[in-house]
C-alpha cells in the first residue's frame, strides 16, 4: 500500500512527507513541520472544531481525513470539503461558519496563526504554494456543487468514489479502494439519504461495476464508472 493510501486509511504518515508529496519544497516543509505546534488525535465520533468561533489556528492533516461541514438549523448537515494528508485548513479573518470533524481517526498538527503567518511572510514560495492549494480546493468545491446540483443519485456516489480513488492514490492496476466513509457520511457529502446510498451500492454491485469486501471496494470497471459519473480528474490537478 502506498503512503497516500495508508494516509487515507488513517495510518500515520509524517507531516513533512505529506507536504512534500503535496508539492512543497523539502526545506519549506521542514519549516512548517518544526513550527510550534501540537499533534493531536482526532476522534471521528465528535466535532473537532465547532462553527461560530474565531479560527486563529492552522491545521495540517498528518494522517486520516478531515471534513468541513455546515448544518441547516434542523439537525441535518452537509459535508462541504475533505482534507487528506498534506492538506491544510488555514486561519481565517473572521468567525468560522463551518465545523470540522474527522472522517476516520486522524492525526492533525495544530499551530497558531501568530506562529504560522511570519513563516509565510518570510517565504514567498509558501504563499504561492498555499494559493495553489486554495485554488485546487475551490475547483473541487465547484465540482461538488455540480455533483449535488445536477447529477443523479448514482452518479453522485460514483463520482465521489472516483475522486476518492484519485486523491488517496489507489493503485491504477488493482483499483482496490479502502472506503473510509459510513453510508451516512456519503449521504452528507452527496446530498441524499443513507437509504438512497445503500440502494446505489446494491445497484452498482448488481451491474458488476464494483465489488465490496468488508471496507474495501473493488472498482471492477473503472472506465464505465468514470462514464457513469462524468468524471475527469483534471479539476484535482
Amino acid at each position: 500500500m502506498s503512503k497516500r493510501s495508508r494516509a487515507a486509511a488513517g495510518e500515520k504518515v509524517g507531516l513533512r512527507d505529506a507536504l512534500v508529496r503535496a508539492g512543497l519544497e523539502p526545506h519549506l516543509a521542514t519549516l512548517l513541520d518544526e513550527m510550534p505546534s501540537k499533534s493531536v488525535e482526532v476522534d471521528p465520533r465528535r466535532p473537532f472544531r465547532e462553527a461560530g468561533v474565531d479560527r486563529n489556528e492552522v491545521f495540517f492533516v498528518e494522517s486520516g481525513i478531515l471534513a468541513k461541514y455546515k448544518g441547516d438549523g434542523a439537525g441535518r448537515r452537509q459535508i462541504i470539503a475533505l482534507r487528506f494528508a498534506g492538506d491544510g485548513i488555514l486561519p481565517g479573518e473572521r468567525v468560522a461558519d463551518y465545523g470540522i470533524q474527522a472522517i476516520v481517526r486522524s492525526r492533525v498538527l495544530v499551530g497558531q496563526q501568530r506562529d504560522f503567518d511570519p513563516i509565510v511572510d518570510a517565504n514567498p514560495e509558501l504563499a504561492r504554494f498555499f494559493w495553489k492549494l486554495t485554488q485546487r480546493h475551490a475547483d473541487i468545491g465547484y465540482e461538488w456543487l455540480l455533483n449535488c446540483g445536477r447529477r443523479d443519485s448514482t452518479a453522485r456516489v460514483v463520482h465521489l468514489l472516483c475522486e476518492l480513488a484519485e486523491r488517496s492514490g489507489v493503485d491504477p492496476d488493482q483499483r482496490r479502494l479502502m472506503n473510509p466513509f459510513t453510508q451516512q457520511q456519503i449521504a452528507d457529502i452527496t446530498g441524499q439519504t443513507s437509504v438512497n446510498v445503500n440502494r446505489v451500492f446494491a445497484d452498482l454491485e448488481r451491474q458488476g461495476l464494483i465489488r465490496r469486501e468488508g471496507r474495501d471496494i473493488l472498482l471492477e470497471d473503472w472506465d464505465e464508472l468514470r462514464r457513469v459519473a462524468s468524471f475527469s480528474a483534471n479539476y484535482l490537478h
